[in-house]
């Protein structure tokens, strides 16, 4: 493994039988897994290219379960690792050697709907897309869709704020989330927000979704749900190159059309996709727009039109408009299955996640061509144009020595691209350990300093997914205590309690 982890604690590993037993005690029959064959399919998450068998898996049923766990690991000062459907593209579940994987599976039921105040309450191993599937036959839909949605679960999504293709209008998963219950690392109980609006006091719903696991174990969800838009239509524009094709996104969006959904994909896209699900892409482009719109019948037929003005102002060669229903949804089809897609072309892909300004789309993908050039490695993108949120995946053969390594660095290089130009090192996919030591490069240690004062807030011992999300030599996160300089407390001025 290219990437650093905390070194195994040996006392841990001394007592692993007496871990065992305790977990038993607490979670009996098969919810315990520890044989090496056994714990084999739980030694990564999405980012394949790193992998570590846990220490031992629970598979806890219930709330209570799950607290007695966490309590027990605490008191004994065991690390925990929070996981749902393992589909982390940034390493945020991969397991620890000297630590208790915690997979929150068999969390699977919809426990409440509510139609009138739009909202329901799911355990967080109900996947993405399970959600909408409950509520459909009324007209209702959950919006924020990743890719993944057939597999990845709600509480997996809370935790890395996933987004999807439809998130530019209606929001990411923290805009979709009106509460938790979440159990603390000392096994406490608490419940935050609720089926209402903008709870009073501090923000810690806002904390916790996007917190990476390290805070808590999220044990419930409140999800607002979406009534089913009247039309929606989507649209394929073919450009003749990535550049003119992010400068339509960048004006579509200057001229106030907020779009349901507006992807994008370069030629090596379009060829994959399309060789995989047969939608009837145009192959003869550079790039291709997927733009969706949504809403009153009257309302989407005249955003069409001004989207096919705009199109033809940035020198579109090519415009498809769905017909009907299946037609938009075979859109879709193909840009949903674009990982896989590639992976059909590639031995390995490593897929990346930045956030630009829109407006610099064009230069960026200039220059992120210019370093596939540099690093010798090919570079598929497809993405979520409209809000700027990049997935370069990276083509290499890990059986090639070196390639894994230049892959690395060509992903490091787009990501410092990405605050170069005033973007963002994540848009959904979290840090996990893809993108912790490149958070110096975003933030100031300051910066860093105030973040893991709240995961000491939470998680005092640190025993809550780590090695994740902080650089590893930064000292709070190692030491979760004051820094005192040459004798001197920082902020002397400040009372202390």
């Amino acid at each position: 493994m290219s990437i650093a982890m905390p070194a195994l604690d040996a006392g841990t590993l001394a007592k692993r039988d007496r871990i065992i037993a305790a977990m038993r005690s607490i979670v009996p029959g098969e919810g315990v897994i520890e044989d090496a064959a056994s714990l084999r399919p739980w030694e990564s998450d999405g980012l394949t290219a790193y992998r570590q068998p846990p220490m031992l898996v629970v598979l806890p049923e219930t709330v209570e379960q799950v607290s007695a766990v966490l309590r027990w690991c605490h008191a004994e000062n065991v690390k925990v690792v929070p996981r749902g459907s393992g589909t982390s593209l940034s390493g945020g579940a991969l397991p620890l050697g000297d630590a208790v994987l915690l997979g929150m599976g068999k969390f699977k039921r919809v426990l409440a709907i509510d139609y009138e105040d739009r909202v329901a309450i799911v355990q967080p191993g109900v996947t993405n897309l399970a959600i909408t599937q409950a509520v459909e036959a009324r007209g209702f839909y959950y919006a924020p869709d990743p890719s993944s949605q057939i597999a990845c679960s709600i509480g997996g999504n809370v935790a890395e704020n996933s987004g999807g293709v439809h998130c530019l209008k209606y929001g990411l998963t923290t805009n979709n989330v009106l509460g938790v219950e979440v159990v603390l690392m000392d096994g406490e109980i608490v419940r935050l927000g609720g089926p209402h609006l903008d709870p009073g006091g501090l923000d810690l719903l806002g904390i916790i979704v996007g917190s990476e696991g390290l805070l808590g174990v999220v044990t419930e969800v409140t999800v607002r749900l979406l009534p089913k838009p009247e039309t929606a239509r989507a649209v394929l524009v073919g450009f003749p190159d990535p550049e003119s094709a992010g400068a339509c996104v960048a004006q579509v969006i200057a001229e106030g059309i907020i779009p349901a959904g507006m992807e994008m994909m370069d030629r090596t896209a379009i060829h994959a996709a399309e060789a995989f699900v047969r939608v009837g892409y145009p192959l003869d482009v550079g790039a291709l727009l997927i733009i969706e719109v949504d809403g009153p019948g009257t309302e989407c037929g005249h955003l069409i039109g001004e989207i096919a003005r705009i199109a033809d102002e940035n020198g579109a060669v090519t415009n498809r408009v769905s017909q009907d229903e299946s037609e938009r949804m075979a859109f879709w089809a193909g840009r949903k299955a674009a990982f896989p897609a590639v992976g059909r072309i590639s031995p390995d892909y490593y897929c990346m996640d930045g956030t630009i300004p829109r407006r610099r789309l064009p230069e960026v993908l200039r220059r992120m061509e210019e370093l596939s050039q540099k690093y010798g490695l090919g570079v598929a993108n497809v993405f979520h144009a409209g809000d700027g949120n990049l997935h370069p995946l990276i083509l290499y053969d890990a059986n090639v020595p070196g390639q894994l390594d230049r892959a690395e660095e060509f992903g490091n290089d787009i990501l410092r691209l990405c605050v170069e130009v005033g973007g963002v090192l994540t848009g959904e996919h979290g840090v996990g350990i893809e993108k912790r030591d490149l958070m110096p490069e975003m933030f100031t240690e300051a910066d860093l300093t105030q973040q893991q004062c709240i995961k000491w807030a939470f998680d005092p011992a640190l025993l809550l997914n780590p090695g994740k999300v902080f650089p590893t030599l930064h000292r709070c996160s190692e030491l979760g205590r004051m820094h005192v300089h040459h004798a001197a407390l920082p902020f002397p001025d400040l009372p202390r309690f």
